[in-house]
């Protein structure tokens, strides 16, 4: 048989070619690279589709996004829910319809207003100006020429002319914003009296028998999530600094040599010069002319050193000093030529130079002020020195620890007590943590890890998420080394597991009495209240002293007043007052006295931007209208298999 076909190579291809045809037929070439390729269609959009590739990818780049924004704190779970991956769906979904409608309907960019647009742009800009050099600089170090960089704004401005104009001439009717302007500022003079649950807690009695029913009754609210107890080795500074050997004298000698201008300000002098210039290439006669000069100017100088300024300003070829009477300003000791330092080191106070040959020429200094060498003896920065030593060695000791700290973690991969022994650090454990939070030392009988001194350690997201997955959760496996910041390191492993469940009554009772005593005092307030209420709307002249003083409120200035009371306080009718309200809240019942009322005005400073911020609301309200129109236009299906993507499904196959 395989002779047969060795030999009639060209009849066999000729019938895989109608054998494969069909298929093709039926599918497509792009299904068929979508079968070979694992990938498939998830929302049909008119004649183009998303797939589930597309999607994965935009979930992975808005995944490193949020990563890179929160520098490692940002937990995955967060985005790994329905919820989440539906809005990313339907950001995906709009954006494709977006660009649809661009290239349907031949949405263009002059450009004209392309070169506005990227000189608006703030990061292309220097001193508020579009530059050039820093344009070519920016898409340099993104990697960008700069066609794909105008191609790509040039493209986002033609999309952004698909809705833009919607929410640019959006406008909510005055009549609309002026009855909002009222309502925002009318105002209510308005007397409070609380009813505090405090005041009843003392008249509240809880037996056993209240309290087993309430447990029975609401085992839902008391059950806790699955939660473990964790060994872990912590290493940071601290640590590190414990295993420093303690440094020699001589050490620390010589770091406070090495180091000697952080701990002594070398001596340095104020000084001014008269500058004779010596051409580049000058004969010999030229600098014997310029010399001459020299001295001569030396000469004046030092018979009349209080008119050095003058004669500077006069006399010297040093156009930046010149001008300001030949001031140079302070001068360190080892920062100049060795034999222009050694002559100006040398003079007095007030004291002029002889003409010195150096860069540039001929020069003649006087001294200003002198400032001889301080700071701190060797004896006197002593212990600055060791602290600093000592900081270093520990960073170099914490560097080598948490380098061995990983070896040791990985070739122990089911144990952290080798590398404690080794290392010499403290196995530490606790107990009571979550997959989103660590529980409180109420939730756990002992050793709670949100009541130790490492709770921020531990309930860091990127902690909790090591130690929830997979390999480590089931098979007790250290986790890999954690960096928390970069002086604190951290592994860990699962000790023991505890599934979900409702404590014992005993465990919870105090809980329980406490929810049960809040709970009867808070009625018993409302009840207070509410009887208060009755009798004044029974006789509403009759104002009890415990309400308090007069405030006039309004609706964008409520006096801090909680918003449920300001809103009773409106809701009263003013055609008649006073008029009372009562309001329960969690802390008690508040009776209201609505004494006056005023309507609104518009000439309120506070809502200077109503008008502006009402135009944009309804803007993205038209906006999502016409994007909604333009969906049902474009015929966007969601196919079976976007099911399995939104619910998580899709990851697990």
């Amino acid at each position: 048989m395989f002779d047969f076909i060795r030999t009639h190579q060209r009849l066999m291809q000729f019938l895989l070619l109608v054998l494969i045809l069909p298929s093709f037929a039926l599918i497509g070439v792009s299904g068929y690279s979508n079968y070979v390729s694992g990938d498939h269609e998830i929302v049909k959009i008119g004649d183009s589709a998303i797939t589930q590739l597309e999607f994965d990818q935009a979930r992975r780049n808005q995944l490193q996004q949020m990563q890179q924004n929160s520098q490692g704190g940002f937990d995955p779970a967060i985005l790994d829910n329905p919820q989440a991956r539906t809005a990313l769906l339907d950001s995906l979904i709009d954006r494709r319809v977006i660009i649809d409608t661009a290239t349907r309907q031949r949405f263009s960019v002059s450009d004209t207003v392309l070169r506005q647009r990227i000189a608006s742009m703030p990061q292309l800009q220097v001193n508020g100006h579009f530059s050039p050099e820093r344009y070519n600089e920016v898409l340099a170090s993104a990697g960008l020429s700069t066609r794909e960089f105008e191609q790509s704004q040039r493209a986002e401005l033609a999309l952004d002319r698909v809705l833009g104009p919607i929410a640019t001439t959006a406008s909510v009717p005055a009549t609309v914003i002026n009855e909002l302007e009222q309502a925002l500022t009318a105002q209510r003079t308005v007397r409070l009296l609380a009813f505090p649950t405090t005041d009843y807690l003392d008249d509240v009695t809880i037996t056993d028998a209240d309290i087993k029913a309430w447990y029975e009754a609401n085992q839902q609210s008391l059950q806790l999530p699955e939660q473990i107890s964790v060994q872990y080795l912590l290493l940071n500074e601290a640590v590190a600094m414990a295993n420093v050997v303690q440094p020699s004298e001589e050490d620390l000698r010589k770091y406070y040599e090495q180091n000697k201008a952080r701990y002594v300000q070398p001596a340095r002098v104020n000084v001014s010069h008269i500058q004779v210039n010596v051409p580049v290439g000058a004969t010999e006669q030229q600098r014997e002319e310029a010399a001459k000069k020299a001295q001569a100017l030396a000469a004046k100088a030092k018979a009349e050193p209080t008119a050095f300024a003058q004669l500077a300003s006069a006399e010297s070829e040093d156009a930046g000093t010149a001008k300001d009477g030949g001031k140079l300003g302070w001068i360190t000791k080892g920062s100049w030529p060795a034999t222009l330092e050694a002559a100006v080191f040398a003079l007095s106070e007030g004291e002029v130079s002889d003409a010195i040959d150096g860069p540039g020429g001929f020069h003649i200094f006087q001294v200003n002020e002198i400032q001889a060498e301080q700071g701190e003896s060797f004896e006197e920065a002593r212990a600055k020195v060791e602290s600093e030593v000592r900081r270093q060695l520990g960073a170099d000791r914490y560097a080598d620890m948490a380098s061995q700290l990983t070896g040791l973690v990985y070739d122990n991969p089911t144990s952290l007590q080798p590398a404690a022994d080794a290392l010499g650090l403290q196995l530490r454990s606790a107990a009571g943590v979550a997959r989103d939070r660590l529980l409180s030392s109420d939730e756990v009988p002992a050793n709670a890890a949100s009541a130790s001194e490492d709770a921020a350690v531990l309930d860091d997201v990127r902690v909790r998420r090591a130690l929830f997955a997979p390999q480590v959760f089931n098979e007790k496996q250290n986790t890999g080394v954690i960096e928390i910041s970069p002086d604190t390191i951290v592994v860990a492993r699962v000790d023991t597991i505890t599934p979900a469940h409702v404590p014992e009554l005993a465990r919870v009772e105090p809980h329980i009495r406490e929810v049960l005593t809040a709970q009867r005092a808070l009625e018993a307030a409302e009840k207070a209240g509410q009887e208060m209420l009755a009798t004044l709307k029974a006789d509403p002249a009759n104002v009890p002293e415990e309400f308090g003083s007069a405030l006039t409120i309004s609706r964008i200035d409520p006096q801090g007043i909680a918003k449920a009371v300001s809103d009773a306080a409106f809701d009263v009718p003013t055609d008649a007052l006073p008029q009372y309200a009562g309001i329960e809240g969690p802390r008690g019942y508040v009776l209201i006295r609505v004494e006056g009322a005023e309507a609104g005005g518009g000439d309120n400073p506070m809502l200077a931007s109503l008008g502006a911020e009402l135009n944009q609301a309804w803007g993205r309200a038209e906006e999502s209208a016409v994007l909604d129109a333009m969906r049902e236009q474009a015929k966007v299906q969601l196919l079976p298999e976007a099911q399995d993507a939104l619910s998580g499904a899709a990851d697990e196959s």
